[in-house]
């Protein structure tokens, strides 16, 4: 066997024009991609001097479309047993693939075709009326619009929030026979469930409960389970990667492919790590179940294995691949550390404690609730004991972390509980949170738009085309995001939205079934999206977004400059132009004396790649450089300066000075 890689697709849309004839059953006209002519003739001579021609291109919609563009060049029929797929790359999996041949699932493709063609129709035809109207550059999407308004709704949700006022109430209470203080929530009033809107009803509250003793007038005790956690889909190990390690979700993406293409494993070769990465199925097959049982008896003991585990997945989930879990469970993450980078070795362990947790029992925890009676009123606290460990000895999540053992002291029926202290406190409702990376994902998957592969690229396209940046951890619109958002819901609205985004994917997911033509679907689409189109031409006006200006002074004629957003972030730029040319990036100051020369501050500056380190701006009179943050308070033993260092969930601040031995650690929230 010779093994050649088609480096993705090979023929596509043309990128020049449309390339869908619409008056005839929407043909696409494909052509070879710009630069893979060579590819393809390595591959049509490798073809020609072989006996067979096997296509083991990725087990999805995309794979499965790479291949049939693939029969032509390659002269292999249409009907020809060609086509093999595994789900994992490893000896026994490719073995059992090619034993196993197929036909080309046509279904698949024209699911792939379909997709394509829809989203050709909607971004080549509303992109250019978005040059035309606002300005060049701007691109539509029927997934990446919806992306962006979930994003621009939010914001306006928050913009429009009315915070309103609620109280809690705090009794701190001693058990006769224990010094650890009980903390019981307010509940209500006779027995019945009571809010606290307003700093006169706590002041009412408080004089009702001054004098009344505080009885334990039930306890409750009992055992509660937590249920380990499914294997990782796409989505759902993006979401976890941004969470736990702070991986972008084009990130995770990049590094899980290299794990599942395979490393370099000392001592084994070139081996897959994982399971296919693009998946919304939780199930696992029975030879990686055992795989995980023998680790665990072994690793763990018998009573933390589970038997007979088998996720269920959802309605909406294809279940085409099994989910993602290690090719071994045996390959433990610290056995192949040496093997691996710092960040596949993060996403690898990520991924074998989550698979590995997955087929252990569940944890289990002591609980005790007591309700209290003070006069009407009445209160209720609530504590648990972790008892037994179960999977969370692998896999915890922060708040599992923080709610393992809330101590209540021992306490019976009818026993008269001695007050500390009442801390009443007052609060206001707050507004949604704007969606991270992380909480985007979920939404688009919970709502049903796009597909695993989908979600990457798409938060990686809005961003570049600054309709959305973020801020800290968050996606923020832009200014042009909304006025986009904002034009396409009144004149598309029928198409940017997340029903019908959501209804498409049900539509695609037929396709690939068997049950219904994807011409069927386009010509259904496209009638009614023509029609709507031409109006829109008519009724936009030209939408002018100003560039903001800044305080930076063009050196070379003495304008302000303007902001603008390129394909690498936003940067300066004279309003001259054309006739004055000067650009320059954006420098954000740190505020921090640069401790060589003492005369520069302290700027954040980005590498190629986009790391962030910091650098002194009088480069390249002055070469001062560090990876840590700089921060304005000076160390209180030498006066030098500190830097930010991060560990985990802890900020150690360490002075500059190498003979200077201050460092401060305190807890990062």
């Amino acid at each position: 066997y010779k093994v050649e890689a088609t480096m993705g697709h090979i023929r596509d849309l043309p990128k020049s024009r449309l390339g869908i004839d619409t008056d005839n059953s929407f043909e696409p006209k494909y052509i070879t991609i710009r630069g893979k002519g060579q590819i393809l003739d390595k591959l049509k001579k490798e073809a020609k001097n072989s006996d067979k021609v096997l296509l083991a291109t990725d087990p999805d919609r995309e794979g499965e479309a790479i291949s049939w563009h693939l029969l032509e060049p390659l002269n292999i029929k249409e009907d020809e047993v060609c086509r093999i797929e595994f789900n994992e790359i490893t000896k026994t999996a490719v073995q059992n693939a090619i034993k196993n041949p197929r036909k080309i699932d046509m279904d698949l493709v024209n699911a792939q075709q379909a997709r394509r063609i829809l989203d050709r129709l909607v971004g080549y035809k509303i992109s250019p009326l978005l040059w035309k109207k606002v300005k060049k550059g701007l691109s539509a999407g029927r997934v990446q619009s919806v992306a962006v308004k979930l994003i621009c709704d939010r914001e306006n949700e928050i913009k429009n929030f009315v915070p309103k006022e609620y109280w809690n109430l705090i009794a701190k209470l001693f058990a006769n026979k224990s010094k650890t203080l009980i903390e019981a929530k307010f509940y209500g009033k006779n027995d019945k469930r009571l809010e606290i809107n307003s700093n006169e009803e706590m002041q009412i509250i408080l004089k009702g409960l001054k004098d009344e003793e505080y009885t334990v007038t039930k306890v409750k005790k009992g055992e509660k389970k937590k249920n380990s956690p499914m294997p990782f889909t796409t989505s759902n190990m993006q979401i976890d990667a941004y969470k736990k390690l702070g991986f972008s979700t084009k990130k995770t993406m990049v590094v899980a492919q290299q794990l599942y293409e395979g490393i370099n494993i000392k001592g084994e070769g070139n081996v897959g790590l994982i399971s296919y990465i693009r998946t919304d199925s939780i199930r696992i097959s029975e030879e990686a179940k055992n795989d995980a049982k023998k680790v665990i008896l072994k690793k763990y003991g018998e009573k933390f294995y589970k038997r007979g585990f088998q996720g269920k997945s959802g309605k909406k989930v294809q279940d085409a691949h099994e989910g993602i879990r290690p090719t071994s469970a045996e390959r433990y993450p610290d056995l192949i550390e040496n093997s691996l980078t710092k960040d596949q070795l993060k996403l690898y362990r990520l991924i074998w404690n989550r698979f590995i947790a997955s087929q252990m029992q569940p944890a289990l925890y002591d609980t005790i609730n007591v309700d209290i009676k003070a006069g009407d009123y009445s209160f209720k606290a609530s504590g648990s004991v972790l008892k037994f460990s179960g999977f969370l000895s692998v896999y915890k999540e922060e708040k599992e972390e923080k709610e393992e053992n809330i101590l209540l002291p021992e306490v019976k029926e009818g026993e008269i509980l001695k007050l500390k202290e009442l801390l009443p406190s007052q609060h206001f409702t707050e507004p949604p949170i704007r969606y991270t990376e992380a909480t985007l994902v979920k939404t688009l998957e919970e709502q049903g738009i796009g597909r695993p592969s989908t979600y990457a690229p798409t938060i990686s396209t809005v961003l570049a085309r600054g309709y959305i940046v973020r801020e800290k951890r968050f996606l923020v619109p832009t200014e042009l995001g909304e006025k986009v958002t904002e034009l396409l819901t009144e004149h598309f609205g029928d198409i940017i939205n997340v029903k019908f985004t959501a209804d498409m994917e049900n539509e695609l997911d037929n396709i690939a079934e068997g049950e219904k033509e994807w011409v069927d679907l386009i010509r259904k689409f496209y009638l009614p999206f023509e029609e709507i189109l031409k109006e829109a031409e008519q009724k936009i006006s030209k939408i002018k977004i100003e560039d903001e200006v800044s305080d930076e002074i063009c050196e070379l004629c003495g304008t302000n400059m303007v902001i603008k957003m390129g394909r690498f972030g936003k940067f300066l730029a004279c309003p001259g132009f054309p006739e004055c040319k000067n650009t320059k990036a954006i420098l954000k100051s740190t505020g921090v004396k640069c401790p060589k020369c003492n005369n520069g501050e302290l700027i954040i500056r980005k590498t190629k790649k986009g790391r962030k380190f910091y650098g002194c701006s009088n480069y390249p009179k002055c070469d001062f450089v560090t990876w840590d943050e700089p921060v304005k308070e000076k160390c209180p033993k030498c006066g030098g300066i500190l830097l930010k260092k991060y560990k985990g969930k802890k900020v150690n601040y360490k002075c500059i000075n190498e003979e200077c031995d201050f460092e401060r650690i305190i807890e990062n929230k």
